[in-house]
């Protein structure tokens, strides 16, 4: 029988993208889980929490009330409202309607705001560690990312002086989550008031402010965001959604807050990819922005005891250094002390990569590399877990790392 040559090719778009790496991770852990093994999987930055039912309850009646048809691109005037209310009240910003775009999470906000405004070699610059899937996003808009980098002694916050030598004439994006994935570091009022005085003389950047663990934030002063400062509100973009604070993971609905202009464009983006966002579900996201907000309070707090559980068994296994995080729930521990020891058959650690596959296999956790991050000395635990979950997978952890020599 005659061989029929394949002659179709992927896009050279393609073939070039990184698979994001807390989705392998994920899908590794289901697999080895599906053999047989007792596998914890700390590696997705999924809350372990249910939507809270008030908010289910609005969806079942936005069902009813017939909320099945097509929405605006940019989103439901009833939640585009109740965007700016929650701006206003939580963050004293103000927006209209028309300057706010619903998407269908957060990560296609900021796809649509890579593909609406970079041009083939303008340059991103994003403050590493940084949430995995920002690279390849810029890159497929043609971004140039460029990477500025702190380490767990800086608590991996990038500091103004960082980011004035990194800025060029082809600068045209800055972006950074605050609280931040992976590392839980949170920028102070007064960081980002040195940031701002840096892109004050700067006017051609687009700032980028991914604020989605906003809610999660254990600081007294509580979360301040960046499009705060009027100096610099005119050009930026504030994303954030309701996955993480709201535990609406699989709603799959995320927001910009941007100038008009740049919510235009979004929008124009927007429409010819996905449309607008699921209709009942949006109106179930308006409520959430407006009514009883301590189910997300609670689980604030239990965040916060996690992270305190987590960072002291960490702190107890000899090759582990931890900082303290004042947001999301996410641990970044810095494990390079690891590099260049062996496992009992001589396998030897490399680097993060290899770290986490020992873990995966040997303590059966489930981790993700920094690497994936920017940082290929540490390494992120997502304490989205249970109090009892999280001590076995430490003791675990303990257990595996001691039989490296």
């Amino acid at each position: 029988m005659e061989t029929i040559k394949q002659t179709t090719q992927l896009s050279k778009r393609i073939t070039r993208m990184a698979e994001s790496a807390t989705i392998k991770m994920a899908q590794l852990a289901r697999d080895l889980k599906a053999q047989g093994h007792p596998v914890i999987s700390l590696s997705l930055g999924e809350p372990d929490f249910d939507t809270p039912q008030h908010i289910k309850d609005a969806a079942v009646k936005a069902l009813a009330d017939g909320y099945t048809k097509y929405t605006p691109v940019p989103g439901l005037i009833e939640l585009r409202e109740a965007i700016c209310t929650k701006l206003k009240r939580d963050n004293g910003l103000e927006y209209s309607p028309n300057q706010i775009v619903v998407s269908n999470g957060a990560k296609q906000c900021i796809a649509n705001l890579s593909l609406a405004l970079l041009d083939e070699g303008d340059e991103v610059i994003i403050f590493t560690p940084y949430w995995v899937s920002y690279r390849e996003i810029m890159r497929l808009g043609g971004g140039n990312p460029v990477h500025v980098n702190a380490g767990i002694d800086q608590d991996f916050k990038v500091s103004a002086r960082q980011l004035a030598e990194a800025i060029t004439p082809k600068t045209r994006m800055l972006i950074f989550s605050s609280p931040c994935n992976p590392t839980g570091s949170s920028f102070t009022p007064e960081e980002l008031a040195e940031l701002v005085a840096v892109l004050e003389e700067h006017p051609q950047i687009i700032v980028v402010s991914d604020e989605i663990y906003e809610y999660i934030n254990f600081t007294s002063q509580g979360h301040v965001s960046i499009a705060s400062f009027d100096s610099i509100k005119d050009r930026t973009v504030v994303v954030n959604g309701f996955s993480k604070g709201f535990a609406m993971t699989g709603w799959r609905l995320g927001y910009l807050a941007a100038p008009e202009w740049i919510a235009k464009a979004c929008t124009k983006m927007q429409g010819q990819f996905t449309s607008g966002a699921n209709a009942f579900g949006q109106m179930a996201a308006a409520y959430a922005l407006t009514s009883n907000m301590k189910p997300t309070q609670d689980m604030k707090v239990a965040y916060q005891r996690r992270r305190d559980l987590l960072i002291d068994a960490l702190s107890k296994i000899d090759g582990f250094k931890v900082n303290t995080p004042p947001g999301a729930f996410y641990l970044f521990p810095d494990i390079h002390a690891f590099f260049g020891k062996a496992d009992v058959d001589g396998n030897v650690i490399e680097n993060a990569d290899d770290f986490c596959e020992y873990i995966l296999h040997h303590a059966h956790v489930a981790i993700v590399t920094g690497t994936a991050f920017g940082e290929p000395n540490c390494v992120r635990f997502s304490y989205a877990a249970s109090d009892e979950i999280l001590k076995e997978a430490a003791s675990r952890i303990a257990k595996a790392v001691a039989k490296l020599k």
